[in-house]
């Protein structure tokens, strides 16, 4: 058995399997698995980890994985699911939204990322671009488009803290932020960024050196300019959205664009 240190599960668990859906939070990994594709193994729990085997609507084996919270760990786990021949991932995470117009409750597919993260460092140097697959992008809008989801595509400021480095005072033990973290949200609303999350910056650029099909879409589970606090009440309706645009972009994405050559 080959199995990698992290994830628990080598290259012939998962054989002609290519797409992996990533989430941070190993519960919704498993509510992908469970309730959004047809379960057909759980192949490791290993770290917390969790990962599973299941097929879309349109009959697509895919892996439904965990991530971890934060770019250190997914750096991990994309390395290794790149090693056992994962040649695209889906993030489905959640987020805050920055810009007024973004709400609780609807959904963010990000094309690109400001990536303030450290782990990206030790990837590529910081000019370097962190832009998701524009065929990934376009997929993700169409199947939202299609569900007739709440989305927004655009910017998307990805950062290493979910208290400092995203101006969090009211809800944080610390309620003193260092003079670079203070003002950030009014800085990135000019920007035109829409919205905080802690993976894609890192996924981004690793997927660019890496040469894989990457996309991200996100929950909005805070509005920013509202309270820094989640909004518990819209939670579980805007995860399972996106969870169903991310599965539906599966299955309608054009197989001409997951070809190889489209991924540079």
């Amino acid at each position: 058995m080959t199995r990698r240190y992290h994830i628990g599960f080598g290259p012939e668990d998962i054989d002609g399997i290519d797409t992996a859906i990533l989430c941070g939070d190993p519960d919704r990994a498993s509510r992908v698995a469970r309730d959004h594709l047809a379960l057909e193994a759980e192949l490791s729990t290993n770290r917390g980890l969790n990962a599973y085997i299941g097929r879309t609507p349109g009959g697509r084996r895919v892996v439904s994985a965990t991530s971890g919270m934060g770019a250190p760990s997914t750096s991990i786990v994309v390395n290794e699911l790149a090693q056992v021949g994962i040649r695209h991932v889906v993030r489905v995470g959640t987020t805050g939204s920055i810009q007024p117009h973004v709400r609780s409750g609807s959904v963010v597919i990000s094309r690109a990322a400001l990536c303030r993260q450290g782990a990206a460092e030790d990837i590529a140097p910081t000019e370097y671009p962190a832009a998701a697959s524009p065929f990934w992008t376009l997929a993700l809008t169409q199947a939202a488009r299609a569900l007739g989801v709440d989305w927004h595509v655009g910017l998307t400021a990805s950062v290493d803290t979910f208290y400092e480095g995203q101006e969090r005072t009211e809800t944080s033990f610390n309620p003193t932020l260092i003079p670079s973290r203070r003002g950030l949200i009014e800085a990135y609303k000019a920007l035109r960024v829409l919205n905080f999350e802690m993976e894609s910056g890192t996924l981004f650029k690793l997927a660019s050196v890496y040469g894989l099909g990457v996309g991200c879409v996100c929950a909005v589970i805070a509005a920013r300019d509202e309270a820094e606090s989640v909004a518990l009440d819209v939670k579980a309706r805007a995860e399972r959205d996106a969870i169903r645009v991310a599965v539906a972009a599966i299955d309608g994405i054009d197989p001409e664009w997951l070809d190889e050559r489209h991924r540079w």
